[in-house]
C-alpha cells in the first residue's frame, strides 16, 4: 500500500460485522517497528481532526510510526448506518475490534478525544492486551451533563453554510466562549472538518440522524460514573488533557484521574474548551511523549 503523498495517508476500507463499509487513515510506514498509534475523534466528529498530530508522528525522523485515525460508522467515509440505533458505544467498539484485527495492529497507544476516550476504556475492559498507553482528551469517567446539552443543541441541527468561510462564522457564534483564542485560520479548519463538499453540495461530514441518539438520552438522570473502567487502565501510561474552558470535563475530574492512576499526566490546555486541538506544537510534544513512555514500558 503506497500513501497518498499529497494527503500523507492512505484511505483503509474494511466490513464491519454486519457489511457496512467502515473507513480510516492510515498513515506511516506500514512495516514501521515503531508502536503504532491509534486516534479515535468525538460523538459526531472524524479522523481529519487528528491530522497534524498523525502526520507529525508517521514523519518523526528518529522513529516514523504508523498513525490509524478511525471514522466510527455514519461519519465521514464511512457508510452511515440505516438504523441509528446501531450508533451505539458498543457496536462501535465492535467495529474498531475488526479495524485493528484487518490492519494487522495488536497493541498500540490510543488518542480518545471525547467519545473517542469513553471507546477507549471500554476497549481496556474487552482487550486489554491491545492498549499500551492512553491519551484521554477532554473526557474522564464523570461527563458533565452540561456539555452533553450543548452538544445535543447543535449536533444535527446546524444551518448549512453556503461556504466553508459561512461555516466558521456559524461555528465561532456557537463556540465562541470555549475557544477564545481562536482566529479565523481555526475557525475554517474546524467548518472544514464540520461539513463537507465531496459531493458537489455543502453537507454535514456525519449522518445527521446521529441527532436522535442524543435526544434520547435523559439527561434529567445522572449519568453513569466509570471509575471502575478508568482503573482498567492502571497498568499503562496515561496522559489525560483537558480543555481549560470544558463544560464536558469538570476540574476535580483531571485532578482526580491524576491522583487515583499510577502513571497519569494531567494537563489543562489554556484558552480551549471541548475539545483541545491536538495539531499544535505542544500537543504533538507532549503525546509524543507519552507515545515513547508506553513504548519503552511495552518493551
Amino acid at each position: 500500500m503506497t500513501t497518498h503523498s499529497d494527503t500523507g495517508f492512505s484511505p483503509l476500507f474494511i466490513s464491519a460485522r454486519d457489511g457496512l463499509k467502515l473507513h480510516a487513515r492510515d498513515y506511516g510506514p506500514l512495516a514501521a517497528t515503531a508502536l503504532p498509534v491509534v486516534c479515535l475523534p468525538g460523538f459526531a466528529r472524524t479522523a481529519a481532526d487528528f491530522h497534524e498530530l498523525a502526520l507529525a508522528l508517521a514523519k518523526d525522523e528518529a522513529k516514523p510510526r504508523r498513525v490509524l485515525a478511525v471514522d466510527y460508522r455514519g461519519r465521514g467515509l464511512s457508510e452511515y448506518d440505516r438504523d441509528w440505533k446501531n450508533y451505539d458505544i458498543r457496536i462501535e467498539l465492535d467495529d474498531l475490534m475488526q479495524l485493528l484485527v484487518a490492519a494487522g495492529i495488536e497493541g498500540a497507544v490510543f488518542v480518545g478525544t471525547s467519545r473517542g476516550g469513553l471507546l477507549t476504556m471500554a476497549m481496556g475492559a474487552a482487550r486489554p492486551g491491545v492498549i499500551k498507553g492512553v491519551v484521554m482528551n477532554d473526557i474522564g469517567p464523570v461527563i458533565d451533563a452540561r456539555g452533553l446539552l450543548r452538544i445535543r443543541g447543535y449536533v444535527g441541527k446546524l444551518p448549512m453554510p453556503r461556504s466553508f468561510t459561512e461555516g466558521a462564522e456559524i461555528l465561532k457564534r456557537l463556540s465562541d466562549q470555549q475557544f477564545p483564542q481562536f482566529g479565523d485560520a481555526e475557525w475554517e479548519m474546524m467548518a472544514r472538518r464540520t461539513w463537507t463538499d465531496r459531493d458537489g453540495r455543502m453537507r454535514s461530514d456525519y449522518d445527521p440522524n446521529l441527532m436522535k441518539v442524543l435526544e434520547e438520552l435523559d439527561l434529567e438522570v445522572p449519568l453513569p460514573v466509570l471509575w471502575s473502567y478508568f482503573d482498567g487502565l492502571n497498568g499503562v501510561p496515561v496522559l489525560a488533557i483537558r480543555g481549560a474552558n470544558s463544560d464536558l470535563m469538570a476540574e476535580k475530574t483531571l485532578v482526580e484521574m491524576g491522583q487515583r492512576h499510577p502513571d497519569c499526566e494531567t494537563f489543562v490546555a489554556p484558552g480551549q474548551g471541548h475539545a483541545p486541538l491536538l495539531g499544535t506544537k505542544d500537543m504533538v510534544r507532549r503525546i509524543g511523549r507519552l507515545v515513547a513512555r508506553a513504548e519503552r514500558r511495552a518493551a
